[in-house]
This record gives structure tokens, C-alpha cells and sequence, in this order.
């Protein structure tokens, strides 16, 4: 190795080594001790290094989880320790936890004096059982379950899921492991995921099995990297050179923790029937709670050479059974399809089914998300459906069966009017969702309306929050958002947990608010497409609210990145005339700001650039980050055209960084973002 390349190649171990262990610590441990900033600065040093140094480069670096060409197809892999399924046990709580029970006592001849077997007890995670297979510490490969015998090399797919290390946190790891276990999607991610997935018209999932599983069996990794997956390891299969090698089953979780392979802390050592029955018990109260889908809980028995004397009862292991708990899919009917119009006046297609007992409830109603939805399920009025319930996650109808439909069944269409407020319901072009046009008026968005146009970056109407909102609107004092102004001390402070001088404070905060500007009130009106630099641009375009109410959508347009559709947005909110009468009665209530407001030129390292942030930033708000931009002569605006100069993605970005991609418009992450306001982040 030459001179030049030797400190290269001490630092690139250096960052190789500082980075998988803030990894382990961000994607493993949820216990994080750096900012992703400094991630960031990290990473793109070792890719910098790398790109210098090409020989360098390692595969267990960082940076090679993702690449490589897409698959034509998976080659097959031979598991050396076939990957067998277990029994399954269906029966009640303590029955299913006695029979496993006595079958293995039976089998190791024990009698009704011998002490209680211990046993392993463990989550049966609903995902896609995988093999990691590493040869020195290093990951080797990945493969499917397949047949148990035979499975499929997934091994680019699978090195994109950040919680599984490419080294193992050992010094002297075993000469060959291969860690058993289950690549699975958190509910949370997985709701993220199909919400995105809406938003750009793409497939929806029908659960978090079914995503994981699909993403794992992604011929292009890039694809599987975009997906949220996780992973928990639950045994060993083929095993060389592993010292001190544990002689139970909880021992071996304990040590493939140990070396950084992600288990599942909701597992147990427990003795007899009665220990297996109390932690499905346990583990059944709770199951709504965890964080991702389980269908039941596994019972192993713990010591190892017991596991190797009951062996397998053809391709099933006598010492382990999976105990399942009542399904969370069931069939029904739809009945009826209804239309429920939510706080920000998005209209919903709700299915009214006939009851059916699904995990743990009675399920009446189940969403049906949008027309798009209905229509790639292929739901008719009449048919029968699969029905899913998961945790807390509202009941959803997730498959037809037409070889059941009856002769009368009826195709369902989405209403054009808001069926609670008989406002237009628009579908704006590139959108999945139908939404009523009625902001200000409509009953069912009276709320959010009103908390949008009291927030900060708005009207700033301090001591107005949700509680009160709701108190407010639920007692009838408030039936539309011009009333908050109608409010007087005395009945405010008849109100409970209230009290005279936090009435008053809520009434001084009233007066003060009706001094605003134009912008703040454009964008306290709640259009559609309008943020606060769309409604900056329009009070400096227009200079007064009623030359906006009344412009075309061709001179709406004329505005600096207003487009067509934020200009038929506008345009169609000020067509409607009880939004023109809320904004009347505003108007007579003392609402006042300053009209005329000139143009003025933007001064600052960032004037004529225009951003747009998307995803979560970790290191300040998104607000905190528009003003820091503002300040320095940016504007910010809330989607992506021709004009964008930048696009600045955090966490879950979304289509937004698709489209700047396929427009060429540069995307910047938080690091560059902060390199930009100076510095800091």
C-alpha cells in the first residue's frame, strides 16, 4: 500500500467502525447519540474517501447496503440446516399451552414428580422468515425460507435493512452463523407507506406481511431500500467455530444480541403449562399495543441438548410450537357504502358491513380510504369481503370475493357534493381524494378550521387550543369561525377548568388579533394549496383582498409560483358564496390589516431562490427552517415546479423528492440545508 493511501485507508476503517456503531445505536438500540447532521458529515466523508479510493472500499462498509444492478432473477440457496416450519397450536389459552406441555414431558418420559420443564417463550412475528448467513463476522448472504430446504439468495435486498449488520460486533465471531429470523414493517411505518403510496396513486398493501414480504422479493434493491423494513432474529441455523457457545436456546438470543443482530425483547424463560399460559395471557392483553403484528406466540423448549433428544417428528421439531391467537381477518359483507367527511374535509367512502367478531371486537364499519381504492378492490354494495383488523388501526376491507357476489350488488359513486354541507366536492387533478370545498362553512371541518386559522404562523390567537375548540363547538357557543369574536368573558369563564382571568386573557387575545396582515389572513383562510409564501406572494401581487377575491385564475396565475391547479384552488374558494360571507362577517367583526403592502425586492445570500422542505428535519422544525430561509431572502413554497431551486428532504420525504428527481432539480439533505443558513443546524 502506498504512503498517500495509508492514512486513507485508517480513516476509512475509523468511519467504517464510528458509523455502524451509531447504527446499531439509531436503527437497534432506538438510543441515538449523535445528530443526523453529524451522520451526515460521517457518511459523506467515507463516501468521498471511497470514491477516491475504490480499492479500498469493504463490504461490510456502510455505503454498500444499497447497489448493484437489479436481479433478473433470484438464484436458488441450498440451506444447510433446513429452515422447518413449527406446529401450530389453535386452542384456548390454557389448553393449547397444557397439550404442548405434556406432549414434550411425554416424550422425555417424565412423570408427574419430575420438576417443570423450562421453556423459551417468544412473539410469532407475521413477516417473512429470512436467513443471514456470516462467514467471519461478515453477512455472506440472505435467503428465503423457500420449501425448508431450498430458498432464494435475497442478499442485496436484505442488506438495505439498516437494523441488520453487515459485521458482527465481535472481535472473534463464530467461523460461520447463520442468525433464523423474520424481516417484518412496524404498523406505524406501514401506515406511512400505504398513505404514500395513496398520495401517488400507486398499490396499496393489504397488511404489513404482505409489504414486507413484496419488498424483500424486490428485483431492485433500490426499490426494497425505499421501503421501511426491520428485522428480529429469533435462532440459529448452521453453525462453525462459535466458542463458548450458549446451551440454551435464551442463551443463544442473548448472544446474537450480543453481536448485534436485532431480538425482540418481549420473550421470557418460563417453567411448566402454567408459565406458557401466563405469557400468552400477558402477551395477548398487550398485543393491540406493540408496535407491529404478531398472530400468536411461540413456546421452545429452552435447554438445547433437550431439544436435540425429542429431534423432529417428520418436518416439524418436537420441542417448539407456535400458539396462535384468534384470527384478525374475517369474511362479511358490505351492506352499504357511506361517506364520512373528515376535519380537513377529505370525503371518505366508509363500508357498513354486517358485524363480524375480528381480533378481539364486533366490526361494523371498515374504511374503504377512495374511490381509487374501491375500484382497484373491485368492492361492490352486496359483496362479501375479507375484513382486517390490526391493534388500533381502523378496520379495513382488504379483498373481494366475486365468486360470492350477488345478482343485485351495486357499483358505489362518490358524491359531488359534500354530503354535510352541500358544498362542490373536488378532486383536483393528480390526486386521489375527494374534498369538500366548504372549508370555512362546512360543520364537519369547522374545528381544524378554526385551529388553523387561531395557529401561530396565522392569526396567532394565544390561549385557543384544541380542548377549548372542542368545548366550544360541542357546547354550540360556536357554530362557525366569525362567533369566536361573539365571545364574552362571562360566558367564557362558565366554561370548566376556565376561570374569569384566563377568559379575559382569551378576550384581550381576541381584540389584539384582529390587527393582522394580509398574507396572515389569506393563509388563516385554510385554501387549499395556500402556505404562508403563496399567501405572501398574493398580498404583494394584489396588495388587496378584494382585488384576490375577484381576479381570474389566469391572473391568479401570473403570481410567482402559483400555477394552475393552486389557481383553480383559490379561485374556487372565493367562487363559493358562503366562504365570501365568512370572510364578510370577519371583515364586520373588526378583522383589519393594511392593504397595498409594495413589493419588496428580497435581500439576502439566498435572494431569488425558492425551496421547498419535505419530510421530517431532525435538528429544527420546519417552521424554524422557513424562517431561517425567509431571513436570508429565500422564499419557501409548498410544492415543486419548474421554478424550485432546491428541494430539501428529511425523514419519509415523500413524492415531493420524486419530483424534483424528474424535474433535475438539485435535493439538498439537512447537512447541505444547514451548510447553506451558515452552518447551523
Amino acid at each position: 500500500m502506498t504512503a498517500t493511501r495509508q492514512p486513507a485507508a485508517k480513516r476509512m476503517r475509523e468511519l467504517r467502525e464510528i458509523i455502524n456503531e451509531h447504527s446499531y445505536r439509531y436503527y437497534v438500540l432506538d438510543a441515538p447519540t449523535i445528530p443526523d447532521a453529524e451522520y451526515d458529515r460521517l457518511y459523506n466523508e467515507l463516501q468521498r474517501l471511497e470514491a477516491e479510493h475504490p480499492a479500498l472500499v469493504t463490504p461490510d462498509s456502510p455505503t454498500q447496503r444499497v447497489g448493484g444492478q437489479p436481479a433478473a432473477e433470484f438464484p436458488a440457496v441450498h440451506h444447510g440446516v433446513p429452515m422447518l416450519s413449527i406446529r401450530t397450536e389453535t386452542d384456548t389459552e390454557a389448553r393449547g399451552a397444557a397439550n404442548f406441555d405434556a406432549r414434550v414431558r411425554r416424550e422425555l418420559g417424565l412423570t408427574e414428580t419430575d420438576p417443570p420443564v423450562q421453556y423459551a417463550a417468544e412473539l410469532k412475528f407475521d413477516g417473512l422468515a429470512i436467513s443471514l448467513r456470516y462467514e467471519h463476522g461478515l453477512l455472506a448472504n440472505a435467503a428465503t425460507r423457500g420449501d425448508g430446504e431450498v430458498g432464494e439468495d435475497v442478499t442485496l435486498n436484505v442488506r438495505t435493512i439498516r437494523q441488520i449488520p453487515l459485521r458482527l460486533r465481535s472481535r472473534s465471531p463464530p467461523t460461520l452463523l447463520e442468525a433464523r429470523g423474520e424481516v417484518y414493517m412496524r404498523r406505524d411505518a406501514f401506515e406511512r407507506l400505504n398513505a404514500r403510496q395513496r398520495e401517488e396513486g400507486g398499490k396499496t398493501f393489504v397488511n404489513p406481511r404482505n409489504a414486507a414480504a413484496g419488498a424483500v422479493r424486490q428485483l431492485n434493491p433500490a426499490v426494497t431500500a425505499q421501503r421501511p423494513l426491520s428485522f428480529f432474529a429469533y435462532g440459529v441455523g448452521g453453525t462453525q467455530g462459535w466458542t463458548k457457545a450458549p446451551r440454551t436456546h435464551a442463551g443463544v438470543l442473548d448472544a446474537l444480541q450480543e453481536f448485534g443482530v436485532p431480538v425482540c425483547d418481549e420473550r421470557a424463560v418460563v417453567e411448566g403449562a402454567e408459565g406458557l399460559s401466563a405469557f400468552y395471557r400477558d402477551v395477548g392483553a398487550r398485543r393491540d399495543g406493540l408496535p407491529f403484528d404478531i398472530d400468536g406466540v411461540v413456546y421452545k423448549v429452552n435447554d438445547l441438548e433437550l431439544q436435540r433428544r425429542l429431534g423432529f417428528a417428520t418436518r416439524e421439531p418436537r420441542w417448539a410450537v407456535a400458539h396462535k391467537y384468534p384470527a384478525q381477518e374475517q369474511l362479511t359483507r358490505i351492506l352499504d357504502i357511506e361517506v364520512q367527511v373528515g376535519r380537513t374535509g377529505k370525503l371518505t367512502p366508509v363500508a357498513r358491513l354486517e358485524p363480524i367478531f375480528v381480533g378481539g371486537v364486533t366490526v361494523s364499519n371498515a374504511t374503504l380510504h377512495n374511490e381509487d381504492f374501491i375500484r382497484a378492490l373491485g368492492a361492490l354494495v352486496g359483496d362479501t369481503v375479507i375484513v382486517r383488523r390490526a391493534g388500533d388501526v381502523i378496520p379495513e376491507v382488504v379483498a373481494v370475493l366475486p365468486e360470492r357476489r350477488p345478482r343485485d350488488a351495486r357499483e358505489f359513486v362518490m358524491p359531488t357534493v359534500c354530503p354535510v354541507c352541500g358544498s362542490e366536492a373536488v378532486r383536483e387533478e393528480g390526486e386521489v381524494d375527494v374534498r369538500c370545498s366548504g372549508g370555512l362553512y362546512c360543520p364537519a371541518q369547522r374545528k381544524q378550521a378554526i385551529l388553523h386559522f387561531a395557529s401561530r404562523r396565522a392569526i396567532d390567537i394565544e390561549g385557543l387550543g384544541e380542548k377549548l375548540v372542542d368545548r366550544l363547538v360541542d357546547s354550540g357557543r360556536v357554530r362557525s369561525l366569525p362567533d369566536i369574536y361573539d365571545l364574552s368573558i362571562g360566558e367564557l369563564a362558565e366554561l370548566d377548568r376556565m376561570g374569569t382571568k384566563s377568559a379575559r386573557n382569551l378576550v384581550d387575545a381576541l381584540q389584539r388579533s384582529k390587527q393582522t396582515t394580509l398574507a396572515r389572513f389569506l393563509y388563516s383562510l385554510g385554501i387549499r394549496h395556500v402556505g404562508e409564501a403563496t399567501a405572501r406572494d398574493l398580498a404583494l401581487q394584489f396588495g388587496k383582498l378584494d382585488a384576490i377575491m375577484e381576479a381570474t385564475e389566469e391572473q391568479l396565475a401570473e403570481v410567482p409560483d402559483v400555477g394552475p391547479v393552486v389557481a383553480t384552488s383559490i379561485h374556487r374558494f372565493f367562487a363559493q358564496g358562503h366562504n365570501r360571507e365568512v370572510v364578510a362577517k370577519l371583515r364586520q367583526r373588526g378583522m383589519r390589516w393594511q392593504d397595498g403592502e409594495s413589493k419588496r425586492p428580497a435581500t439576502g445570500s439566498l435572494a431569488g431562490k425558492t425551496f421547498v422542505l419535505t419530510g421530517t428535519l431532525s435538528s429544527m422544525t420546519r417552521e424554524e427552517a422557513t424562517e431561517r430561509l425567509q431571513a436570508l431572502g429565500a422564499k419557501v413554497a409548498g410544492s415543486v415546479s419548474k421554478k424550485t431551486s432546491y428541494v430539501v428532504i428529511g425523514a419519509d420525504p415523500g413524492s415531493k423528492a420524486e419530483r424534483a428527481t424528474k424535474l433535475g432539480i438539485p435535493v439538498l439533505d439537512e447537512a447541505a440545508l444547514a451548510n447553506m443558513l451558515g452552518g447551523r443546524a
